[in-house]
């Protein structure tokens, strides 16, 4: 195995990724894929195959489990399921999230209650119960049990505009990755999150479309664009795998700079 291999290969392992039939959670499963991964994908049903096709033409495995992350029952019974199939989960990617704007003033429960659930009650269930299971792998040669690779973003450290639910669950993912880090990392499981800046998908068709807001928004990225969902294929493999083994509790921002200026 060369060293490029020996530090960056995941031949052999398996992700479990939610949020993977688009935009930046595509791309980490297919990043994952491409660096010998076979592939789980969370999703609401199956009619979406692409992500899946991509995949398979990788030359790695991929299967599909379909829940409603905006249902905490769904979402209890997902580790009990994959892993009666005998899957060996030990890499977990929790990427799927909602967004709803509204000025805080008038912000409805309704919305409040189903973004903290998916962004946060979901991720928590998930790291929960993959994390139990990863606790009762066989370390490898380095000592390493799993991985697991929340997505946070920048309202993780700034509190946006419009977004109170969101900048609230985000803000919890960032405290949640180093909380599970404080407790699994001397067992051998690395608790990581990525935080996105502004990137181009349609989460953020919204900001896009809005002119003024767009165009502060660029001005203020040192990197002088917006990203795409494949600038994080190397902050996705790089926190999957033996390269980071001495990295963990780490939100790494993925933003162009914005976080530096």
């Amino acid at each position: 195995m060369s060293y490029l291999e020996r530090l960056f290969s995941l031949q052999g392992h398996l992700a479990l990724v939610t949020g993977g039939t688009r935009g930046i959670g595509q791309a980490m499963a297919l990043a994952l894929a491409g660096a010998g991964a076979d592939i789980i994908l969370i999703q609401r049903d199956e009619k979406n195959t692409e992500t899946k096709v991509k995949v398979e033409a990788l030359g790695r495995k991929a299967f599909i489990y379909t829940a409603d992350l905006a249902s905490q029952s769904d979402v209890e019974g997902l580790a009990k399921r994959i892993l009666s199939d005998k899957h060996d989960v030990d890499i977990l990617v929790t990427c799927a999230g909602i967004q709803r704007r509204h000025p805080a003033h008038v912000f409805p429960m309704s919305d409040w209650d189903e973004v903290l659930q998916v962004n946060l009650r979901t991720v928590w269930t998930l790291c929960r119960d993959f994390g139990a299971y990863m606790l009762t792998r066989s370390p490898d040669a380095t000592g390493r049990r799993g991985a697991i690779i929340n997505v946070a973003s920048l309202v993780s450290f700034q509190g946006g505009l419009n977004v109170p639910a969101y900048a609230a669950a985000k803000g919890g993912i960032a405290q949640l990755t180093k909380s599970l880090s404080n407790q699994w990392s001397a067992d051998g499981i690395n608790v990581n999150a990525i935080a996105p800046g502004y990137i181009a998908t349609d989460m953020n068709e919204a900001l896009i479309k809005d002119e003024k807001r767009a165009a502060s928004i660029l001005e203020r990225i040192p990197t002088g664009r917006w990203g795409s969902p494949e600038d994080f294929e190397g902050a996705t493999v790089f926190l999957a795998g033996s390269a980071c083994r001495y990295v963990s509790g780490e939100i790494l921002t993925v933003d162009g700079g914005w976080m530096g200026r």
